[in-house]
């Protein structure tokens, strides 16, 4: 029987009955908002009118792969089939990197394809394939200059970059002859990532041994971590979080020769304080873990974070917002205030870090 390929639209509700119903034969069964809201294209392989293979485009990354065997067809001829109709079709998006996260069992059959294994947990791998891959990031970061002997790092989202944050960075320069400030690449936040980087780089400008970096691909943030194919949440927290660590400790800090990471104590986020104790679980011995107690406003009662700063933007309170941020994040909300309170009505979200 000959196979065709046909697009499968989330918006036509039988077509996507029938796709979920042939990943949860396959063992998928998460079809959270976050994770089918960023498809961009879905693909099905038929034989007649039964569904063998089927795969997805989110951006750079392919996701709710599965192939089942049919008749005398081989799994692995359906695996590669998919596989090059997806990267085909991103290359014809203009897209020539693809990342691919799947469960452990299923790495060697994405290596067998060219695929390269970044990290990997208990439940889940990352791949990527294709250019600029990590190797052509790293040549992107200045590397230390000969003779510098403690480098420190900190990640931040910075959405936006408050005092709390600078106080951190001012931290681990004042420990450190050289400091790289990673700023996480992801555009569902209140800032957009120019934003929060331009944001981080004014607001550590005068520091002169810290190096402000945009994380790209890798430094990877939770909220668009794709998780489809676990379906315990305690499981997905440690499969995020793990993965990110073992990227920054056996890539990212390998290769930068990077000592210690600061991180901020996390008494008001569950899912960070979990990622805080899964870096220094990951990274000790070789990467020394710092968590620095956040700072208080000056009534020392509450501490400061970037959410009470995009709550108080979203109540037009001046007095609150302005308190807890540098200069160069002050002038920049009074700036573009009308903008971000829009971004706020259009829908989008305050909550998280």
């Amino acid at each position: 029987m000959t196979s065709t390929v046909q697009d499968i639209y989330m918006s036509n509700a039988t077509q996507k009955k029938n796709w979920q119903a042939f990943l949860i034969k396959l063992g998928i069964t998460q079809f959270d908002d976050q994770e089918l809201d960023v498809i961009e294209q879905t693909i099905g392989i038929y034989d007649g009118d039964q569904l063998v293979a089927t795969g997805s485009i989110a951006g750079n990354i392919i996701k709710y792969v599965g192939t089942c065997v049919i008749g005398e067809m081989i799994k692995g001829a359906r695996f590669n089939q998919l596989m090059t109709v997806l990267e085909n079709r991103m290359a014809l998006l203009g897209r020539f990197h693809q990342f691919v996260y799947t469960k452990p069992l299923y790495v060697q059959s994405f290596e067998h394809i060219g695929f390269k294994l970044l990290a990997n947990s208990n439940e889940g791998a990352l791949l990527e394939k294709g250019a600029p891959d990590v190797q052509d990031f790293l040549n992107t970061i200045p590397k230390a200059p000969q003779g510098v002997q403690k480098i420190g790092s900190v990640v931040v989202n910075a959405n936006p970059f408050t005092i709390g944050h600078r106080y951190l960075i001012e931290k681990a320069a004042s420990e450190n002859n050289l400091v790289y400030v990673f700023v996480v690449n992801q555009d569902v936040s209140l800032f957009h990532t120019d934003e929060r980087f331009e944001l981080v780089k004014q607001g550590v400008k005068d520091l002169k041994n810290v190096v402000v970096v945009a994380g790209g691909d890798y430094i990877i943030s939770y909220l668009t971590f794709p998780s489809y194919f676990i379906t315990n949440t305690q499981q997905v927290i440690d499969y995020q979080t793990t993965i990110d660590a073992r990227i920054f400790k056996n890539i990212i800090a390998l290769s930068l020769s990077i000592q210690t990471r600061y991180v901020g104590s996390e008494p008001l986020s569950y899912t960070t304080s979990l990622y805080n104790q899964t870096l220094v679980r990951e990274l000790k011995p070789e990467i020394n873990v710092i968590i620095v107690p956040r700072i208080a406003q000056y009534n020392q009662t509450e501490i400061i974070s970037a959410r009470k700063v995009r709550q108080a933007i979203a109540d037009d309170d001046f007095e609150t917002w302005s308190e807890i941020v540098p200069e160069t994040t002050k002038k920049f909300i009074s700036q573009h205030l009308a903008e971000l309170q829009m971004r706020i009505r259009k829908g989008q979200k305050i909550n998280g870090n």
